[in-house]
């Protein structure tokens, strides 16, 4: 059974409503919050946080916003189907040149999705600041499996991390196949690791020279 939630493109509408709330809220943040963009993406974040269980609407059965800054989720919900969605919020203001915001382990996502009851999901909210206004500009919110992989990377972090290659290029493939995209997951770990390998054969080359350098010096701290 698949997510009617979702394949049945009721998120798109959730979407929407986040970035019309945000733009209907006055000034939320303070001079010095807004000069930073990480205090400002927390603060967009609390917002959503406080009201996205009524922008679910009748979908929500739960919900919950209470995790800690390193857990795979800033909110989750399970909806009237049983399926239980984990959501990671981004933020990217469009005049920073360019970032790579990490989503998910690959090992975390590859058990997680065992249990096909499973979902892992991404709010970008894209926006721009003048002065501490903040106006929302694109609201994209779907699974990971719809993120299209030409638009995503792994980033050499632990198992691998699987980030947004540029979070001004977001890609999404409405109602594709979970099944198809954990398939181009392996297929990119396939193709990660080997080179992977070679790097870390490449230090120990370098660290090897770096040891024979000091064995053949001669002690003159003791």
């Amino acid at each position: 059974m698949k997510s009617n939630f979702f394949y049945g493109g009721h998120y798109q509408a959730v979407a929407a409503s986040i970035g019309d709330y945000i733009n209907s809220v006055p000034e939320f943040l303070s001079a010095q919050t807004a000069r930073s963009t990480r205090a400002a993406g927390d603060a967009i974040e609390g917002l959503i946080a406080d009201r996205f269980d009524t922008f679910l609407g009748d979908w929500c059965q739960e919900y919950s916003a209470n995790f800690a800054r390193r857990a795979m989720a800033d909110v989750a919900f399970r909806d009237k189907e049983d399926f239980y969605c984990v959501v990671d919020v981004k933020t990217h203001r469009e005049d920073t040149k360019f970032n790579m915001p990490n989503l998910t382990s690959v090992e975390r996502i590859s058990r997680f999705y065992e249990d096909d009851k499973n979902i892992f999901a991404l709010i970008m909210v894209k926006y721009v600041l003048e002065g501490n206004r903040v106006t929302a500009t694109e609201v994209s919110f779907c699974p990971i499996e719809f993120l299209d992989w030409d638009c995503l990377t792994v980033g050499a972090l632990g198992w691998g991390q699987i980030q947004i290659a540029n979070s001004n290029r977001i890609l999404v493939n409405q109602g594709y196949s979970r099944k198809q995209w954990m398939l181009s997951l392996c297929e990119t770990m396939f193709d990660f690791y080997p080179k992977e390998i070679l790097k870390i054969q490449e230090r120990i080359e370098r660290f090897q020279e770096v040891k024979s350098f000091w064995e053949s010096k001669q002690d003159i701290w003791v």
